[in-house]
């Protein structure tokens, strides 16, 4: 690595540790204030944070390489994301954001559910906070993987501290985050989410037009991929049926992503809105950037006679090889923001849920505020010790961590949020039946290989149990239990 691209990202470094030390200072007294930043997120930090946080490394990774490999049929994936992101800004975010203070001023999820449904309050709170836990343990883990393979992408030969160069990415990345994660708690998070989702806005537009004006403008890198397969830009070419809802499925884990909703939950008084036009907008513009990326980066190593063995670096590849030193760190450093934003609000809700609904409930619940933002940072240490050691696999492929965590994340919590922001007859023992449901169903699909030999993306079958197991239980106890349909009215 060139002492240019050195300097551009040790600059970025400097500037989120700064960040975290702002936030220290700003919020984190209190667990309202570690937790979710006293609910008085700007609506333009709760967006780009939201955003940040979404895509992580799968963005400028896992999508690009998907359409590298595949062509614009996988395009199919980022749109079924902006149709979900969409409702669930208007559907789940203002009654989020209202029904959280409105039921004991909830900090977390688990908390929510508990104090919306108090008569399974211990049963959902020990189960969704086991569930957040563990899926995003995984989560994080592809988010470390993404640095792993930057740092492997980018030091070819040689080794990094003594460290092979995937190893010491995946350290380094961890380290950063934990840095400032730890210290600066949630506005942190959010507010490098917010500098963070800039840099990858700008690089995910400049990339795909410099490469596109390099092979020759739009038109000869349209042919360059005809050469390809003349099926390559076709929305549809080879794409069957349980392919395409697979695909649009994805859209459906938005509903229960908890690090994304819990933006919704920190923004401040009558934000949603503003909040909502910048994120999609925001979103648009990111995702069409990476599917430039991945399209125009396959026509320039063809192109070029190039040979690029894994097609989640082709964002690495086209940094390194077209653009000055300093610029390169620039690029890198927006990668490293796309995995570095989603890693530290996983590891945060990670450590709500342990802290709030764990140590509170079960060990110390006349705990003081400060023990408990302070157990908050261990548990951050804790779940991100766990992510580096599933990451110490260079070949695991972060596209399919992320679409089994997210799968997960979307089946469990979907319908369950869902369903009790806005179905008054909702029951307790409706809730806990949905949210088991769903993560069993999930985690059923992928240990037995059901999805592989189908092609049916598991986030639909746990979806859709999910959503029947909450109605159908609900309709069932609510007439053996009135009481608990109407206190949740």
């Amino acid at each position: 690595m060139q002492t240019a691209t050195m300097i551009s990202l040790a600059l970025y470094f400097i500037l989120m540790l700064g960040i975290g030390l702002y936030a220290w200072r700003k919020s984190t007294e209190d667990s309202e204030g570690y937790l979710l930043g006293g609910r008085q997120l700007h609506p333009a930090v709760a967006a780009l944070s939201a955003g940040a946080s979404d895509m992580s490394g799968w963005l400028l990774l896992g999508l690009p390489g998907a359409l590298y490999l595949s062509g614009l049929v996988e395009a199919w994936i980022g749109i079924g994301l902006f149709i979900g992101a969409l409702i669930n800004w208007i559907v789940v975010a203002p009654r989020l954001r209202e029904q959280t203070v409105q039921y004991g001023n909830a900090l977390t999820i688990p908390e929510f559910l508990s104090n919306r449904f108090p008569d399974k309050a211990i049963a959902l709170r020990l189960i969704s906070a086991i569930i957040i836990v563990v899926f995003f343990t995984v989560y994080s883990a592809a988010g470390l993987v993404g640095g792993g393979k930057l740092f492997e992408s980018t030091f070819i030969d040689g080794q990094v501290w003594g460290l092979s160069p995937y190893t010491a990415g995946v350290w380094l990345t961890a380290l950063v985050v934990l840095a400032y994660t730890m210290v600066g708690g949630f506005l942190a998070v959010s507010l490098t989410d917010f500098v963070q989702g800039c840099i990858m806005v700008v690089a995910l537009v400049v990339m795909p037009l410099v490469v596109i004006m390099g092979e020759g403008g739009a038109g000869n890198v349209a042919s360059i991929l005809d050469g390809v397969d003349p099926n390559f830009l076709s929305w549809f070419g080879g794409l069957s049926t349980i392919g395409f809802l697979s695909a649009i499925a994805w859209g459906l884990g938005y509903f229960g992503q908890p690090h994304i909703i819990v933006r919704f939950m920190a923004v401040r008084d009558g934000g949603i809105k503003t909040a909502r036009n910048i994120g999609m907008s925001w979103m648009l513009v990111a995702l069409i950037g990476a599917l430039g990326v991945g399209l125009a980066g396959r026509a320039h190593v063809v192109a070029n006679g190039l040979t690029l063995e894994d097609s989640e670096t082709i964002f690495i590849l086209l940094a390194n090889t077209l653009f000055h030193p300093f610029v390169t760190g620039f690029l890198l450093a927006a990668l490293l923001a796309a995995i570095m934003s989603t890693i530290s609000s996983q590891l945060l809700v990670s450590s709500s849920s342990l802290t709030e609904d764990f140590y509170r409930l079960f060990i110390r619940d006349d705990a003081s505020e400060k023990e408990m933002v302070n157990i908050g940072r261990i548990c951050v240490l804790l779940v991100s010790l766990a992510a580096i050691f599933i990451a110490s696999d260079p070949d695991s492929k972060v596209l399919g961590l992320v679409s089994n965590a997210w799968a997960g994340f979307g089946a469990a919590f979907g319908p369950l949020i869902t369903l009790s922001l806005t179905w008054k007859k909702m029951t307790g023992a409706g809730a806990v039946a949905g949210l088991v449901t769903g993560a069993l169903v999930v985690i059923g699909w992928i240990g037995l290989g059901v999805g592989d030999s189908t092609g049916i993306y598991e986030i639909i079958p746990g979806f859709i149990a999910a959503w029947l197991a909450i109605y159908v239980v609900s309709k069932v106890t609510a007439k053996s239990m009135p009481g608990t349909a109407r206190s949740a009215a």
